[in-house]
């Protein structure tokens, strides 16, 4: 697993603040939620992870460099 930069990390959470709307377009989890679920970012942690509540309950992470989600409202 690649890690991110400190500045990489610092975009992230400029990107994706908490509260911001995302929709999950790619996650390769047997539990991952339908693509097009929509969640609430609730933060970003120090490996790059998007922490996600999911409108459907699910409460998967967005993986850096694996898993791909697009902020709503852009």
């Amino acid at each position: 697993m690649r890690l991110p930069s400190k500045e990489t990390l610092g975009l992230l959470r400029s990107r994706y603040p908490k509260g911001a709307r995302v929709e999950l377009v790619h996650m390769d989890d047997p539990q991952a939620p339908p693509v097009g679920t929509k969640g609430t970012v609730l933060g970003v942690d120090d490996v790059g992870s998007i922490l996600v509540a999911w409108d459907n309950g699910s409460g998967l992470n967005i993986a850096f460099g694996e898993d791909i989600c697009r902020k709503i409202g852009e």
